[in-house]
């Protein structure tokens, strides 16, 4: 029987995608294992369903990334002590009657190859951002694309026309992020034979997909997004981990007394943090708007809001610590969605039809933001004015023609469209279905091999 080991890198924007997709993967057949480290374990209660949870170590058993002196330390500490503690735990089944067959690691997990290999474990790459994303930095990587040269691109290789600004950070070798820019263009060290998943499905990345699968076995799994009515086997609509207490009650108490359609959904993601100067203009464009909006900010982030929402609360607004973002999207009250754009809130979004006022801050998001407004039209893109800030006219102006603009009926009409390819895809039969189904297919096949090279 098929064994999978399942290697995420440890954050919540990463684990969760790769936890949904393992326990659709469990359902299908194979048993299915994910680590992640000891300190999430520790911290975070996680239901993964028919999924086992075995630890790792990152280095930072007590403090995880925080606790470390700067992105290189976390980065050395957790290839170091993650493949040590990694290695262990093949080695502890390999003696048992359950050992491992294959490796799904995350591509920013590189490392996880190396230990895989040495153990003679087949491996598949999964990435957890978008098709387009992953084209960009597998181009730049090979010589294909060279970002820093252009300020446009007609079009390459699947890939739309787009300016400086619409590409990833990390494509630009002379950019203002070394380690992280080495990272993202060493994801794919791929041969033309290897897998790669991708959380994304062929209709919605159709050219780009169809482009990749020239240079490695492409195949799209997603969206790795909880949906009830595709998702039965758990019946569940959460990931089942989350670093942040979500404020059920009062949300859904509170968008149930909203009109349908009627209020703005604001939300930056776990990882990212808006300063002053932008709280501040951000809040100014919401109360302009004139419109409803429940406002995500993180407890840290609380400081930086102006003084008065603070002390006065707007009375066509709530500010929350953390929402239980899917059950919000889901509701019929939310009218658009204002958000950074990370890849995970932008399948969501898409997954539940609801529009979008795109706001990009870095990595893949500009991106993701591009096609947000340009490919799939189910939304708008607000500009960032002079120190890359995003000013409340215009925050203002791409609510209102999301919500009520002469485009609006034709944005919900594709947010909706979209919305139902989504299911679609996963659903039996569907593209998602069918690879998973290949994927399947191969897994038992290797475990057969293994299983019958060992006697």
């Amino acid at each position: 029987m098929a064994h999978v080991l399942v290697l995420p890198y440890p954050m919540q924007s990463h684990i969760n995608p790769m936890l949904q997709f393992a326990k659709r993967l469990a359902v299908k057949g194979p048993r299915t294992t994910i680590v992640v480290t000891r300190f999430i374990i520790n911290t975070i209660d996680v239901d993964a369903g028919p999924v086992s949870v075995e630890p790792i170590s990152d280095g930072h058993d007590e403090g995880g990334m925080q606790s470390a002196v700067s992105l290189e330390d976390y980065f050395q500490k957790l290839d170091e002590f993650g493949s040590k503690t990694l290695e262990e735990l093949i080695l502890a089944h390999e003696k048992s009657n359950t050992p491992f067959t294959c490796m799904i690691y995350d591509s920013y997990v590189p490392w996880g190859l190396a230990v895989a290999k040495k153990f003679g474990l087949p491996v598949i790459a999964f990435s957890t951002q978008s098709c387009a994303v992953s084209a960009i930095y597998y181009y730049v990587r090979e010589g294909k694309l060279d970002v820093p040269r252009v300020q446009a691109i007609e079009s390459f290789e699947g890939l739309p026309p787009m300016e400086r600004s619409d590409f990833p950070s990390f494509a630009f070798r002379d950019g203002s992020y070394p380690t992280l820019t080495a990272y993202a263009l060493n994801q794919f060290k791929t041969e033309k034979d290897d897998w790669v998943l991708f959380n994304s499905f062929d209709e919605l990345e159709s050219e780009v997909v169809r482009c990749l699968k020239k240079y490695m076995h492409a195949r799209t799994i997603g969206p790795c997004v909880p949906l009830m009515d595709v998702d039965k086997h758990d019946g569940s609509d959460t990931y089942g981990m989350s670093t942040f207490e979500a404020e059920k009650d009062s949300c859904m108490k509170w968008l149930d007394a909203k009109p349908p359609g009627s209020v703005v959904y604001v939300s930056f993601g776990s990882f990212a943090s808006l300063g002053v100067e932008q709280m501040e203009e951000l809040a100014s464009g919401l109360k302009a708007s004139d419109e409803y909006f429940l406002w995500v900010v993180k407890g840290p982030d609380r400081k930086n809001l102006p003084r008065e929402f603070i002390e006065e609360p707007p009375e066509k607004g709530l500010l929350v610590k953390w929402s239980p973002q899917l059950a919000v999207l889901g509701h019929e009250a939310v009218g658009c969605f204002a958000t950074h754009c990370g890849w995970n809130s932008t399948l969501e979004t898409l997954s539940f039809g609801v529009p979008v006022v795109a706001m990009p801050l870095w990595t893949d998001q500009p991106t993701n933001a591009k096609y947000v407004e340009d490919m799939w039209r189910v939304g708008r893109r607000v500009r960032a004015g002079e120190k890359r800030i995003f000013l409340r006219d215009e925050v203002e102006r791409c609510i209102r023609e999301v919500m009520h603009g002469e485009k609006s009926e034709e944005i919900r009409r594709n947010s909706r469209r979209l919305r139902d390819l989504a299911k679609k895809a996963l659903r039996e039969g569907g593209s998602s279905d069918q690879s998973l189904n290949e994927l399947v297919g191969y897994l038992n096949a290797k475990a057969k091999d293994r299983s019958a090279s060992q006697f």
